[in-house]
């Protein structure tokens, strides 16, 4: 139909019953029976996490800060962008980007925008994620976060945007944050340009917080 809108839209179905059969650390699994619209009750099982946010940081020569990590179900070490999990509930998504930023790669940025929400993978999982985009990049002050684990293993380049999305294309860079924050940034910047993105305040329903 020409001129409709596509929007996603908020919808929940009637769950008859609900359980947990694992619970982990920072996430676990549940289990709904869930009504389908001819009337038959069904199972549904799905990762249950508490969000997450990316940052594709800008630096002035157009280049992308980028980290390489170890992850474990892929069995590979891939190129990511800075990324975490939303530790508190209802903690505010900018400043938990501005610590990942802090703590992955010991740097700060003056200009924060939303590049895009997405959900990672929405028939198994309900992570949402918010990607910012960052820019005015300077190193951070104090001493550098001590890290461990797989983030003890972490490599740190900054990639022309270019590179990245040659590397996207070719079926060589996977990371989900990394792939969907270059092409946003792109058709961004092709469009309306970044000054058009949403604040970096903007409201989040996948994850209210506090402002």
């Amino acid at each position: 139909m020409t001129g409709r809108t596509i929007k996603d839209t908020a919808e929940a179905w009637e769950v008859r019953g609900t359980r947990t059969p694992f619970q982990g650390k920072k996430t676990s699994v549940r289990t709904d029976d869930v009504v389908m619209p001819d009337g038959s009750v069904v199972t549904r099982d799905y990762q249950v996490h508490p969000g997450s946010v990316a940052v594709l940081a800008l630096d002035d020569a157009g280049r992308v800060l980028v980290i390489r990590q170890y992850r474990h179900p892929v069995r590979e070490k891939l190129w990511e962008i800075p990324a975490g999990l939303l530790d508190v509930p209802g903690e505010n998504p900018l400043h938990a980007a501005q610590r990942e930023l802090y703590e992955e790669a010991h740097v700060k940025a003056e200009d924060w925008r939303v590049l895009t929400d997405v959900y990672t993978t929405p028939g198994g999982c309900d992570e949402a994620v918010r990607i910012f985009l960052a820019r005015n990049l300077s190193e951070a002050e104090g001493e550098r976060f001590e890290v461990e684990d797989e983030e003890a293993d972490m490599e740190l380049e900054r990639v022309p945007v270019a590179d990245l999305i040659r590397g996207v294309l070719a079926g060589e860079l996977h990371n989900n944050c990394l792939v969907v924050g270059v092409l946003s940034l792109v058709a961004a910047e092709r469009g309306d340009g970044v000054e058009s993105l949403r604040p970096a305040g903007a409201p989040w329903p996948a994850r209210p917080f506090q402002a």
